[in-house]
């Protein structure tokens, strides 16, 4: 009789416990959705694919990483332009332009605000021959198109070897439907 008193004083316990605990009160102590309050810092940024990979020198990674793109340009122009023209020929002369008609300056100028530019109201693509950074569509040879426009000279006939990454299409079709990509494997 008296084990069977010690469970009925446990259970009692437990099932007290367990309503105190579950209680519909106005104070949640769960998780409540995002909370953005606090400090937030810029870690990374890729608007536009590998330009900041290949045009920021390596010690200068965080600094453009956290510089807002609006004083990308004025901050890190230069320093694009010098790599740029250590690592393409097609601008070995002050007046070389690419199939944008941008000389090295122009063009570095434009790459060092590492933004992606959206068109509202026309066609959207990195390139396609007549409209150029209007945004990207998935299909877009993106790195093709950098390639080209870093290597390929004035009519992307320029060092042919450098200005094609081969890669003429992903490895699976896109949905026709939102979230449009195609599932990793």
């Amino acid at each position: 009789m008296k084990f069977n008193n010690i469970k009925l004083f446990a259970i009692t316990i437990l099932v007290s416990l367990t309503a105190y605990n579950c209680s519909d009160d106005d104070n949640p102590t769960g998780p409540t959705g995002p909370n953005f309050t606090g400090t937030y810092i810029q870690q990374d940024q890729m608007g536009r694919p590998a330009v900041n990979t290949v045009f920021v020198s390596g010690g200068m990674k965080d600094a453009f990483n956290t510089t807002i793109p609006s004083q990308q340009s004025a901050t890190f122009q230069s320093m694009f332009q010098t790599n740029l023209e250590a690592l393409s020929p097609a601008y070995n002369d002050p007046t070389d332009a690419n199939a944008l008609t941008l000389t090295s300056t122009q063009f570095t100028g434009l790459l060092a605000t590492d933004v992606l530019n959206v068109s509202l109201d026309g066609t959207t693509t990195f390139y396609d021959g007549t409209n150029v950074l209007t945004g990207r569509a998935l299909t877009d040879d993106v790195i093709t198109v950098e390639l080209l426009l870093i290597f390929g000279g004035e009519d992307f006939t320029e060092n042919l070897g450098l200005s094609n990454d081969n890669v003429d299409a992903n490895d699976k079709a896109f949905l026709t439907s939102f979230p449009y990509l195609a599932s990793p494997w």
